[in-house]
């Protein structure tokens, strides 16, 4: 393709996931010329398709029906209540529907270009884009922006029908029988959670002795508790080595163990960078050991004029990090000093109840050596969380034991995604626990657990 043919544009993602599309819009306001360039046919990225977005209605159904068939006779009402699964993945496909429109009409009014293809690096550091036309773009600034893909599991082959991803578990005609999640993070454990609630028998095995890897060790064994009480079966310790199917009936087979039985079998333990394709190696782009591309904190690759944010580089693979890390480059770019604090990036699954965190761990804390105070409070003591019925769980605040500054704080309850948001923007500020105590909360609130358990650092919590 002759030189001239290339069509330039100051700025040039690659991918239109939330880091993609987050980065372009940044961008434009900017007042620098934006492209994307995104493969699939509709924008927003695994996230938006057939990631958060779907999952989270998905669970907010489930969770529904499930609160119907058991909870609202508590509440002075009464009914018949029966699944029309075909109703519910409609909804959620009307849900993923707005969203992805969403991000279209946000490139339509800010003027992002959009190349519609799949996307790779020349030696010469352009794109070239190959979709029903084979187009070649050139620009100052390269932006990878390609997320992540499921990761896989050595031995275990996925076939889409009987041994699945998130992304077939999304979508299931029918409640398995028995579903098999391979992997007790934050996908499996939501995942598990949806199909468990319309009347699937769900096992859990993970390799780990423990369910949600990363997060604070006490807080996790609180959610396996709260979700062995809803019906899930963990079995921890419990290393995978292959699945035979028979018949549309899995045998998952676990070393030292008898094999576990089930219709579906979702194979979910974790994501790995979506690398291929990319022309990387060809473009001078480095790798590190994990398969990340290698940045520096500018979010410079190897490459110069190449970037790249998102799951695609260190830190963790959230969609809203991925969100920060492209309005961070953008803003770099301008000139514009900006950083995301990985450390300061929270975490959340949106089981039933809520876990959620940031910040250290103790088990981290107690690793650095760090004196730290803890201050609990439970939500069964919270007036909010009765008169909604839901008061199981708790918030733990961690404050440096000299400085009071917080450290970390991890909840697990009603919410605790939301009300986790106020602790982000409490260490954000390096607020102390004191600092916490003394802010006016509203009454009767949620959020009220926070202050206590702040006040619980200092041993001074009111209402327990």
């Amino acid at each position: 393709m002759a030189e001239s043919a290339a069509r330039r544009h100051d700025v040039v993602i690659v991918g239109a996931g939330p880091g993609g599309y987050v980065a372009a819009v940044r961008g434009a306001q900017l007042g620098f010329d934006v492209a994307v360039v995104e493969k699939e046919p509709t924008l927003g990225g695994t996230c938006v398709r057939v990631g958060c977005i779907p999952s989270k209605a998905l669970l907010e159904s489930s969770f529904l029906y499930q609160e119907a068939m058991g909870s609202f006779a508590a509440h002075g009402l009464k009914a018949q209540v029966e699944l029309d699964l075909e109703a519910m993945h409609a909804r959620r496909e009307k849900v993923v529907k707005q969203n992805t429109d969403g991000v279209a009409f946000l490139m339509k009014k800010n003027g992002v270009t959009v190349y519609r293809g799949t996307g790779r690096l020349t030696a010469d550091k352009r794109v070239v884009v190959e979709g029903e036309e084979t187009l070649e773009l050139e620009a100052q600034h390269v932006v990878l922006a390609t997320g992540s893909v499921v990761a896989t599991l050595p031995g275990v082959e996925v076939d889409g029908e009987t041994v699945v991803t998130s992304t077939e578990a999304l979508t299931f005609t029918e409640v398995p029988p028995r579903l098999v999640v391979i992997g007790a993070g934050y996908i499996g454990l939501e995942l598990g959670s949806v199909w468990s609630r319309l009347g699937s028998q769900v096992t859990v095995l993970e390799y780990l002795d423990r369910i949600l890897p990363g997060m604070d060790l006490e807080t996790a064994k609180e959610a396996q508790k709260a979700l062995k009480r809803q019906g899930l079966e963990f079995r921890l310790g419990a290393k995978v080595t292959g699945v035979e199917v028979s018949g549309g009936v899995a045998k998952v087979q676990v070393e030292g163990a008898e094999p576990v039985e089930a219709e579906k079998v979702l194979v979910a333990v974790g994501r790995k960078p979506n690398t291929a394709g990319l022309g990387l190696e060809q473009a001078g782009v480095e790798l590190d050991e994990r398969g990340r591309v290698k940045v520096d904190i500018g979010f410079r690759t190897t490459a110069p004029g190449v970037y790249a944010i998102g799951d695609l580089v260190p830190g963790p693979m959230l969609a809203h990090k991925a969100e920060e890390d492209g309005v961070a480059l953008m803003e770099q770019l301008a000139g514009i000093p900006a950083a995301v604090h990985y450390d300061l990036v929270p975490g959340v699954a949106y089981t039933e109840p809520e876990v959620a965190t940031v910040g250290a761990s103790e088990e981290t804390l107690q690793e650095r050596g760090v004196p730290y105070k803890k201050g609990v409070f439970p939500f069964s003591a919270n007036g909010r969380a009765r008169a909604l019925g839901h008061t199981e769980g708790r918030v733990k605040v961690l404050a440096h034991a000299d400085t009071d500054r917080i450290l970390g704080v991890h909840a697990i309850g009603p919410r605790a995604g939301e009300l986790i948001a106020e602790a982000v923007l409490a260490m954000t500020f390096g607020a102390s626990s004191e600092d916490v105590a003394r802010t006016v909360f509203a009454h009767p609130t949620l959020s009220e657990v926070f202050k206590e358990a702040a006040l619980a650092v200092a041993g001074r919590a009111i209402h327990s």
